[in-house]
């Protein structure tokens, strides 16, 4: 006889009732599909996007590909012989100047893989590689492999939403550290991803955290 497959959503509801209840309220997590990603144009956009609010963001990131006119990727020899002047000038500070600059000759000497690489490499092994660009830490490659390259077993203990999202799930009155979050995470595997996706859901009535 074969063994019963569980879906993601029933093997975290079979963790804790608290949890099932969520899934059972939220609306059903659809996994992002993996796509072919061009690394250098995901990061290059998450730079300018840090630590502003969406709007603002896309002005600014408009600006910067508007200096590339008729091009439909950015290419790092270009990025490298623009002087930062220009980049100013669209509206980017001189850390993300500096950072898209380092992403660029980080693509170059081959430190940040192409996309059919990053297809192949782990979780672990495509943040070690990327979390050595300036400016682009954990938090930024999780949002990548989760919601572009579709990986499931994602854990992004930093995340805010995540983080609030459970202490409202188990009624808790603070937020776990995320020390404490990764080890709880250890029953939600291969599903962490899903788990996440579903703490922010238990946010929807509150804010939109993704």
């Amino acid at each position: 006889m074969k063994a019963r497959v569980l879906s993601p959503e029933q093997h975290l509801a079979a963790t804790d009732p608290r949890l099932g209840a969520l899934i059972a309220r939220a609306r059903p997590f659809v996994r992002s599909q993996a796509k072919l990603v061009r690394p250098f144009d995901a990061l290059a956009e998450s730079i300018v996007y840090q630590q502003l609010s969406g709007k603002a963001a896309a002005t600014i990131f408009g600006r910067v590909r508007a200096l590339y006119p008729r091009r439909k990727w950015f290419l790092p020899e270009l990025i490298l012989a623009t002087p930062d002047e220009k980049f100013r000038a669209a509206g980017l500070s001189r850390s993300k100047t500096a950072a898209i600059k380092d992403l660029a000759a980080k693509t170059l000497d081959g430190t940040v893989p192409t996309g059919a690489a990053l297809a192949r490499m782990s979780d672990e092994e495509i943040i070690a590689r990327l979390t050595t660009v300036r400016g682009i830490g954990r938090w930024t490659v999780e949002m990548m492999l989760l919601f572009d390259l579709g990986r499931l077993d994602v854990w992004p203990v930093d995340d805010y939403g995540v983080r609030k999202g459970y202490a409202k799930t188990f009624r808790k009155k603070e937020l776990p550290k995320p020390k404490e979050l990764h080890a709880i995470g250890e029953k939600w595997r291969p599903y962490r991803s899903v788990a996440a996706w579903y703490f922010w859901r238990a946010l929807d009535n509150d804010e939109k955290t993704a």
